[in-house]
């Protein structure tokens, strides 16, 4: 019988046929014949040095069938490497953490701590990165050849810092920055930096006692004094300076870390003429006199302020174009412009191309608005209250809430942040209800507990059967929480109702709005359990500043008095806006909160929690979280291993 002839089709180059019997054979399939008649026929037929597997299963059993364990170690190493390279770092991981590549050869070892550090810091694996970790040393990385050694000791300063070690991750950059004269000082520093600020204090001077080296020594020296003295800007400023002028051949003191630049620089380039551009007359008067009073009595108390050189100047903006007024200070000798309070005059400069003056808004855009360059923005905002409730009630693993919140645009707001956040952490807003002051309280509850769904559904029971049930109505059971946003006169009715109608076991969640700011132990008794958030000048202990002005001054109790507190931080932020706006992770403990800023000029607070026990509030810590908790024990686990 005469052989076959394949003939091709030029118009479907998929498909051969010979020139008697027509097979169609699809390219893959024949692909996958050949992969299996390989693997069937054993490793011979196989060039593991030219060969590329296409899934992390397919490398493992081609390099299980090799006899050179050497041979099919460099495989899955190469393999593992391609993944990575097509940022597959899934696939990576099953190969490198394969018993296979548990014991690599010795001229492996170094290939495989690369490539796992790389996988396990783009996967963000924690667990793993632990494991890599213990096998490192500060100097690893100096083994490998020059043209990687910037790469792995970045890598292991990666892996080092996943593995909660940030000790010995700044060790690492500190070496590389001896090793590398062509690394960027800046970047290694800023990265150095961040590292030691996340150095427990007491593991850091017990480092700082025993290290050796001129450059390690004056590291560990400048974090332990900037870290142990409990000092403002200004004094961690005249720290710095110092430092600089002790170790004036650091390289640190050439090229501080960028957020030590500021700080250093902070009291030279504070403005120096302030304009207070706030309504004293009207409708927002209270307000505007009270935000003036807390900004001028932070200015007196705050040691560090040159009395000599600041200039404090107040304008009233009630009945006048705050335009008209801003492009007046412009043409003055203005450092800086705190104010508006007014949304409308606020979105006035928003409208602006650029600002000539900076300018510290003492209120918010729209979450949709894109502020103008210069333009910072600050107040009491009540959607940041609305983030950090749902932030804890995720941190207590209460995914579904039950929510009642006032009518209006503030409550809209309210809700819109509540909602968005809640749905960012994965949980759920069962139900809404909006209510107004004339509205029958018992009935709004009923609706968001479900009872009145029970009562109309045995209702239509009996109807449809004709005769009288007893009935008891039963609250929705799908609820983990309430979150209530309501003022005191109408909480102290609602949070008895949600006993009445079966809610009692419920936790309840508020804002500061529940809290009138000063003790009424015998009223707020029906608030008892519920959990709230508000500003430390409420419930924080030992405020010098709140002590001193509660003697001296009227209005600094109750909302005035968390007005008061916002113009203290106005005045602290007027120092800080370049230091909080250049550097990521840079904060103010303030009268408000723990003040940070966004890319886009927002001041964002974080709050204390306190619950109402016997009628008064009690501070309670924040909750632990998951993230918290394995960090922890990742740390008790490290230290039983010492």
């Amino acid at each position: 019988m005469p052989p076959l002839v394949w003939r091709y089709k030029p118009n479907h180059p998929e498909y051969v046929e010979p020139a008697m019997i027509k097979i169609r054979i699809h390219q893959r399939a024949l692909a996958s014949l050949f992969a299996a008649a390989l693997l069937s026929a054993g490793c011979a037929t196989v060039n593991l040095e030219t060969h590329v597997a296409q899934t992390a299963d397919q490398a493992l059993e081609l390099a299980s069938n090799e006899d050179n364990i050497e041979t099919a170690q460099a495989y899955l190493l190469r393999i593992a490497s391609r993944f990575q390279d097509q940022s597959d770092h899934t696939a990576a991981r099953t190969l490198l953490q394969s018993p296979q590549l548990a014991q690599p050869a010795p001229g492996l070892v170094n290939q495989k701590l690369l490539l796992a550090m790389a996988s396990a810091t783009a996967l963000e694996d924690g667990s793993w990165a632990q494991e890599i970790a213990n096998e490192l040393t500060p100097s690893t990385f100096v083994d490998y050849p020059a043209d990687l050694i910037s790469r792995a000791a970045n890598l292991q300063a990666d892996t080092y810092s996943l593995a909660g070690k940030p000790m010995p991750a700044a060790m690492t950059l500190m070496l590389l920055a001896q090793t590398d004269n062509t690394a960027n000082a800046q970047q290694i520093h800023n990265q150095l930096w961040s590292l030691l600020q996340q150095v427990p204090e007491n593991e850091l001077s017990s480092a700082s006692t025993d290290a050796l080296g001129y450059e390690t020594k004056g590291w560990l020296e400048l974090a332990r004094l900037v870290q142990t003295q409990e000092a403002g800007i200004d004094e961690q400023g005249r720290i710095i300076r110092r430092w600089q002028n002790d170790w004036a051949g650091h390289p640190a003191a050439q090229v501080l870390p960028s957020k030590l630049q500021l700080i250093a620089t902070l009291a030279e380039s504070r403005p120096e003429k302030i304009a207070l551009t706030l309504p004293l007359e009207g409708p927002l008067a209270t307000a505007g006199k009270a935000i003036r009073d807390g900004f001028l009595a932070a200015y007196y108390l705050d040691d560090s302020a040159d009395r000599s050189e600041t200039d404090i100047r107040i304008f009233d903006t009630s009945g006048t174009s705050f335009s008209e007024l801003y492009r007046q200070l412009t043409e003055q000798d203005i450092d800086l412009i705190v104010g508006p309070l007014e949304k409308e005059a606020l979105a006035g400069l928003a409208s602006m191309h650029t600002l000539p003056v900076p300018t510290l808004g003492l209120n918010y855009l729209p979450a949709d608005t894109t502020p103008t360059e210069g333009l910072y923005q600050f107040g009491l905002s009540a959607e940041d209250e609305a983030r950090q409730i749902a932030d804890r009630l995720a941190a207590e693993q209460l995914y579904q809430a039950l929510v009642i919140i006032p009518d209006g645009e503030w409550g809209d707001r309210v809700e819109a942040a509540l909602q968005k956040r809640m749905v960012a952490n994965s949980g759920v807003v069962l139900d809404i209800e909006r209510f107004a002051r004339e509205d029958n309280l018992r009935a709004v509850t009923a609706d968001l507990l479900g009872i009145t769904v029970s009562r109309d559904r045995a209702i239509q029971v009996e109807r449809t059967i004709g005769m009288n049930l007893e009935f008891e109505p039963r609250r929705r059971q799908d609820a983990d929480a309430i979150v209530m946003v309501a003022e005191p006169t109408v909480a102290r009715q609602l949070k008895p109702l949600f006993a009445f109608y079966f809610g009692g076991g419920l936790p309840v969640y508020s804002p500061s709005i529940i809290y009138e700011g000063t003790p009424a132990t015998s009223r707020d008794r029906d608030l008892n359990g519920v959990i709230f958030t508000d500003i430390p000048w409420v419930l924080g202990d030992m405020n010098q500043l709140r002590a001193r002005a509660t003697k001296s001054l009227s209005g600094t109790r109750g909302q005035p008095g968390r007005l008061f507190a916002m113009g203290a931080d106005a005045w602290h932020l007027s120092k800080r806006l370049p230091l909080l706006k250049q550097v990521e992770d840079a904060s103010i403990s303030g009268q408000t909160g723990l003040l940070t800023m966004t890319p886009e000029g927002r001041i964002h607070r974080e709050q204390l929690w306190a619950q109402f026990q016997s009628g008064a509030p009690e501070v309670i810590a924040e909750p632990i979280t998951e993230e918290a908790e394995s960090e922890a024990a990742a740390e008790a686990g490290t230290t039983d291993s010492q």
